[in-house]
This record gives structure tokens, sequence and C-alpha cells, in this order.
């Protein structure tokens, strides 16, 4: 099950750092073992609720964040908030936010703190490692079509004379018909059908979508496509990703 020490997730060749903040022992433990089986892959803080995360996170620089909701003192929600709020954005970590309940509030309040997906807590462990690797390259953790039914349910969009579309300005008419794509809950595949051009080459569009709009990830870009107008809750794109 060992993934090679070279696995381009990792940068510079070093391993992602990855931080594991739940208030259950057996459950950090669970995780911990599981990303310590993988070399590109190591587990650097462990926190047993939000208010320790923010404070270790002060000192230590990871690159994913496994962020329970529910935890005394601090849940996850307000510690997603403040250790994206103290982070520099060039090294802002990823966080991804551990639930037992698919799309419930609680997610939907991470993600408007700045969480980049979530992950039910049943999942298989070879999903759980595919999610930190994921996230790390910016994209979403979850499926396009369930991120976008669950933005709709975060974002909504402000009337036209309301809108900043400025952050939008620096997009070719190329790269905006990948974000409008992106938001229609669209993956990279079905964005190449619909474009007729490679998954490679939709891969860099995204990536420069992301740094020109200033996003951290797949799941920010479609937050300032819904934002912006460019995108509206129900409108239609491609069938729905397996």
């Amino acid at each position: 099950m060992s993934t090679p020490a070279s696995s381009p997730d990792a940068p510079g060749g070093r391993p992602l750092r990855v931080a594991l903040v739940d208030d259950q022992p057996l459950v950090r433990a669970g995780f911990a073992m599981v990303i310590g089986t993988q070399d590109d892959l190591e587990v650097t803080v462990q926190a047993s609720d939000g208010a320790e995360a923010v404070e270790q996170l002060r000192a230590h620089r990871v690159d994913v964040v496994l962020m329970d909701v529910r935890m005394p003192r601090m849940d996850g929600i307000e510690a997603t908030a403040r250790i994206l709020e103290q982070s520099p954005p060039d090294r802002a970590p990823k966080v991804i936010v551990l639930t037992t309940f698919d799309l419930d509030e609680y997610v939907v309040s991470a993600i408007r703190a700045g969480a980049s997906g979530f992950l039910l807590k049943d999942a298989q462990p070879e999903d759980l490692l595919a999610a930190i690797r994921t996230v790390h390259r910016g994209d979403a953790v979850i499926a396009p079509s369930a991120t976008r039914r669950l933005l709709e349910r975060v974002v909504s969009t402000p009337e036209p004379q309301q809108r900043d579309t400025s952050v939008l300005d620096a997009l070719t008419d190329r790269e905006r018909e990948v974000l409008v794509l992106m938001g229609r809950g669209c993956s990279n595949q079905e964005i190449g059908a619909q474009l007729f051009v490679a998954e490679a080459t939709v891969k860099t569009h995204v990536g420069r979508v992301l740094a020109k709009i200033g996003a951290r990830d797949r799941v920010q870009a479609v937050i300032i496509a819904f934002e912006t107008g460019l995108v509206t809750p129900g409108e239609g794109g491609a069938p729905p990703s397996v």
C-alpha cells in the first residue's frame, strides 16, 4: 500500500505534512496508522480540539488538516476559520472536514469558514489517502456534482448591481469558460469533453484560473463563480460525475 517517496504530491520531495484534529484518541490513532503506511505522507501534528489545533498550527506548518467538527472548547468550524486567518495566504493549509453525516449543516458552515471539502468518517482508508493528496493539489475532495449541490446551499448570487466582477477581469475567454463549467459541477474530464481539449489542458487552465482569481482550491473558485454571477443556482451543466 506504500507510495513512493517521489510522489508528485510531495512538495520538494518531502512528505506532505498532515494535522489530525479529533477529540477521540482512537480515531486519531486509526487515521495516523493509515497515513503512516505511506512514504509521501506524515502526521506531524495531533490535537484533541480546535483550540489546541489553532495553538499548535501557529508553531508548526502543515499542508493538510483533517478537522473533526464536533469537539469541546472550540469546534472545527471556528478552528478552521482561525487557522486560515492566522496563516499567510501562500502557506495556508488545506482543511478537510470530517463528518458522520453527508452534507450536514456543520459541513456547510465549515465550507463558509474556508474548508476545502469534507470526508465522511466511515470512508475507506484508500479514500482518506486520496483525499489528502487531492485537496493538496487544489482539487475538490468531494465529487464535482456534490460540490455544486453543497455550494448552492452555501452561497447565493447577488443582484446584478451588487456584484463585484473585477476578480474575473484577468481571465481569458477560455478560462472563463472553464470556470463556468467548474461552477456547473463538471469534472476535468467533462470540461475537456465540452471544450474539445485534453484533460491535461483542462488541468492547466484550472491551475491558471485558481492563480488569477486568488482561490485556494476548486471549491473556493466555484464560490467565486456563484458570487460574481458567472454561475447561478440551478443552472445546468454536464451530467453528474459517477
